[in-house]
């Protein structure tokens, strides 16, 4: 997985008030744990660029003030009305311990149901999954070259290695649905099978 520089600084106070304060300067308030006590520092609004509105997923190089961390993302907080980040947390990570992370899904390939007419539905953009930092991928690539109408890939079809998933098993990550005029595999209930004579025209027949 790629790797981002992130630049921060301390916060002189905690609490609401400085939190406005920062607000107002076009930053946003943040926390880091994971390892030790809590630091609590600021990040412009312009470092949420690549790790927010991207599709992909990063780990980060923090620099606050000269020290270094390593961390992802955790949880983000958005103004109702405006939709700006208004608070966000990161957890720092080791190395040696598998941490879980929010990784974006690919969709591979053209589904065989909707070249019959079928439309393809995406239900989960994002998979929780957990592995050691090394064995994190930048996104998570799913086939579905095999997928025909009415058919679902669900979280336990799905498997990756050196990954833990962590979604619930029943989850569907993408399906196709029928359209009007889809093509099906088999006809549909009380209708006569393609090539075979109508009972009108069976009878004139007799």
């Amino acid at each position: 997985m790629k790797s981002i520089d992130i630049k921060g600084s301390l916060r002189e106070s905690v609490g609401k008030t400085d939190a406005r304060e920062i607000r107002k300067q076009e930053a946003v308030p943040c926390v880091l744990y994971g390892k030790g006590e809590n630091v609590h520092f600021k990040l412009n609004e312009k470092s949420f660029k690549e790790l927010v509105f991207s599709p992909n997923a990063y780990l980060i190089n923090l620099d606050i003030e000269g020290k270094k961390y390593n961390v992802v993302m955790r949880d983000l907080q958005f103004h109702p009305v405006s939709d700006k980040i208004i608070h966000a947390d990161f957890y720092q990570i080791d190395e040696k311990e598998a941490v879980w992370m929010e990784i974006p899904v690919v969709l591979e390939g053209v589904s065989a149901g909707v070249l019959k007419g079928g439309k393809i539905e995406q239900k989960m953009r994002k998979l929780k999954v957990k592995a050691l930092p090394a064995k994190l991928p930048e996104l998570i690539k799913v086939d579905i070259t095999e997928l025909e109408i009415g058919k679902a890939i669900k979280i336990s079809d799905l498997e990756f290695k050196g990954l833990q998933l962590l979604d619930p098993e029943n989850n569907v990550v993408v399906r196709v649905k029928s359209a009007r005029g889809a093509q099906t595999d088999t006809p549909a209930e009380g209708a006569p099978a393609t090539g075979a004579e109508k009972p009108e025209a069976a009878a004139k027949k007799a």
